[in-house]
């Protein structure tokens, strides 16, 4: 297979920018990119589960922050620097577990196609209503208050050993995660479990009749795809020091799908690139004090997935590799 391609051109272009990122630009640009980062795990969970398996979830925001609740809640209760890496683990498999045993309900009891959008929809918007009104004071798990639509504020920051992630460190951790994040989701692909997701998202009853697990498939995929918005919403607690039940409100549920969407939800190069771009933009509107920068946001994403059904970004890498690399 000839790997010289649009794709992986850009995306290793891509690496090598961000690799050397904070050695061209300021501690305050570092901070933002970190974040950037942060949450295209967000966007690649869903890919993963949406682009491979078919499964359409608007669940991630709510494994985001059960990942950033859960890492809040153990490292404030261990209240100690050399536990938070058991903290970050342990946050990530709650999130995981949160959606093991959702996924297990839904696909063993036979729900598929759209009504797993509603049900893991009506889950997040719970879930996140009920976060919002814990403000009181016996809203707390062990020593620490839940904080209601105020959130979780002073959490701690990732230690290894002496050194506290922060800054410049912080970036590189997160950026080397994603590294190879990415690449096992692109060998993932071509792997047999990964061919087996295919085979169930191009036709279900099929690959039934073939043998397939599909209810213990679509749980487990669905699952790692909650480990890695569990991922998203522990890294994004440890940038900010601070988590709030607004991370999984409706709008941010609905933004990883739209982002998947119209960067080409069964690429996830095309996700990671297209998230990037969007936080960025997103960022410079916010900046720049356009009042209707969000609404402009979204018209131009709208119309992006309306006239471009297979992606924007996949839709350049097939138009750059027919005329350039000459592939058909």
């Amino acid at each position: 297979m000839n790997k010289l391609n649009t794709e992986n051109t850009v995306a290793a272009l891509l690496f090598v920018y961000l690799l050397i990122y904070p050695f061209i630009s300021s501690e305050y640009n570092i901070m933002n990119m970190s974040y950037f980062l942060a949450m295209i795990f967000l966007s690649l969970s869903l890919s993963l589960i949406w682009g491979y398996s078919g499964i359409f979830s608007f669940g991630q925001t709510a494994f985001f922050g059960v990942g950033g609740y859960a890492y809040a809640i153990i490292s404030m209760n261990f209240n100690n620097p050399n536990l938070t890496l058991l903290s970050f683990i342990l946050a990530i498999l709650i999130a995981g577990a949160f959606a093991w045993i959702l996924g297990y309900f839904m696909f063993y009891g036979g729900v598929n196609d759209v009504f797993v959008g509603l049900i893991t929809l009506c889950v997040t918007l719970v879930l996140a209503t009920f976060m919002a009104q814990t403000a009181g004071s016996q809203w707390k798990i062990g020593d620490v208050l839940l904080g209601g639509d105020n959130g979780i504020n002073n959490i701690p920051s990732l230690t290894f050993g002496s050194v506290t992630l922060y800054g410049t460190n912080l970036y590189y951790v997160i950026l080397i995660v994603l590294i190879v994040i990415y690449i096992l989701l692109r060998k993932f692909g071509s792997s047999k479990f990964g061919y087996s997701l295919i085979a169930v998202r191009e036709n279900r009853e099929r690959s039934q009749m073939f043998g397939y697990n599909i209810p213990f498939l679509q749980t487990l995929v669905f699952s790692l795809g909650g480990v890695l918005a569990g991922l998203s919403g522990v890294f994004y607690a440890i940038w900010g020091n601070y988590m709030s039940p607004s991370s999984m409100a409706i709008s941010a549920a609905a933004l990883p799908v739209v982002l998947v969407a119209a960067a080409g939800r069964k690429n996830v190069t095309a996700a990671v690139i297209f998230s990037l771009i969007y936080y960025m933009f997103a960022q410079y509107l916010s900046v720049t004090g356009t009042e209707y920068a969000f609404v402009i946001l979204g018209f131009v994403l709208l119309i992006a997935i309306l006239l471009v059904p297979q992606g924007i970004i996949v839709t350049i890498f097939n138009l750059i590799d027919r005329y350039v690399f000459k592939k058909s």
